[in-house]
């Protein structure tokens, strides 16, 4: 992350190109102006007109001097760059910043940029044949390979109440969606609605309850054991104290704010209720995310994206070639994964 700032701070944003081929002429119009000064004082000056001249050609150097125009602007990007970096933003380079002026569109992930990114577990419901209890215990099992925050808090709920944790096998992350693997013997998938479609898992048994926990904010995971529901888990991420006024900020400046998240639908729609966003996608895979920001930039905007996980990669990543959008992040486990051409 350092050596990141420091090359930031050491490029050159396309103003300050064009800052240098003014000054380059300047410099050269000072010179020549500096010396007519001196010897038009030496040749039709009075006594002593050479000395004259040579003081006020000094003079014309200190007033004209091309000095704060050309450090003007990589004093501006040596600011900006550090300022962004005590904030947790990171700029690719100087060209970043320049074009983050440009933005019109703001998409925001939820967990983790919108919200604290440290989740609560709140309950486990079971389906027919199970019981609360296990289905945590099956939950914490699997998520025991995982290091999204909302793993953390279902392992850390689990281990709070005593259960035993057995060790998962086979485990594999399908980003964005859930996880899967095995244990005990039998396969275990837990993630949103999407995945359980993708295996062919209905949630029907459960969908009211789901959908009741969503309206609240919570992020609904679904468990499937052996191809077969076993329960679902409520995990509530709070919203951190910064966001309500920072998008309000966005927005009072014309910026169109945009939410895509991995979370229900529904659960999207609490929470951008709640902050007062309108165009809210929930159950978003990553590649869909790269889709929105490839879909609004065909519709002429000029998009910055802002994530804190692995699951945005996709979408921070296209600036970097289109050079049209942003990334920004950050704030601990928060990286910046740039689709640079803002931050």
């Amino acid at each position: 992350i350092v050596q990141m700032v420091a090359q930031a701070q050491r490029s050159r944003a396309p103003m300050q190109r064009m800052a240098d081929v003014v000054a380059g002429y300047f410099v050269v119009s000072v010179v020549t102006v500096a010396l007519v000064t001196f010897f038009a004082w030496g040749i039709f000056g009075p006594a002593q007109g050479w000395v004259f001249g040579l003081i006020n050609a000094v003079a014309v150097l200190i007033i004209a001097c091309p000095c704060a125009l050309g450090l003007a602007t990589p004093m501006s990007i040596m600011v900006a760059t550090g300022k962004g970096a005590t904030n947790g933003v990171l700029f690719r380079d100087a060209a970043a910043i320049e074009n983050l002026r440009k933005i019109d569109t703001l998409i925001v992930d939820k967990t983790g940029t919108l919200t604290e990114g440290r989740p609560a577990y709140e309950r486990a419901i079971a389906a027919e044949g199970f019981d609360d209890s296990e289905v945590l215990r099956l939950a914490a099992s699997l998520d025991q390979g995982s290091e999204h925050p909302l793993a953390a808090a279902i392992v850390a709920a689990a281990r709070e109440q005593g259960l035993n944790l057995a060790k998962p096998e086979d485990f594999d992350s399908e980003s964005g969606i859930g996880v899967r693997g095995s244990v005990e013997g039998q396969a275990l998938a837990l993630g949103n609605t999407a995945l359980m479609e993708q295996l062919g898992v209905s949630v029907e048994a459960l969908a009211t309850q789901a959908e009741e926990l969503r309206g609240q904010g919570a992020s609904v995971m679904h468990l499937a054991v052996d191809g077969r529901l076993a329960g679902l888990l409520a995990v509530s991420d709070p919203i951190k104290s910064t966001t309500a006024a920072a998008l309000t900020a966005l927005r009072n400046s014309g910026l169109r704010i945009v939410m895509a998240t991995g979370d229900g639908l529904t659960t999207a729609q609490a929470v951008g209720k709640r902050l007062g966003i309108d165009e809210v996608h929930g159950e978003v895979k990553p590649a869909d995310k790269l889709e929105l920001v490839e879909r609004l930039q065909g519709e002429g905007r000029v998009v910055a994206m802002a994530g804190d996980g692995i699951n945005d990669a996709p979408a921070l990543a296209p600036s970097s070639r289109s050079s049209r959008a942003t990334c920004a992040a950050s704030r601990r486990r928060a990286r910046c994964r740039r689709r640079r051409s803002p931050t």
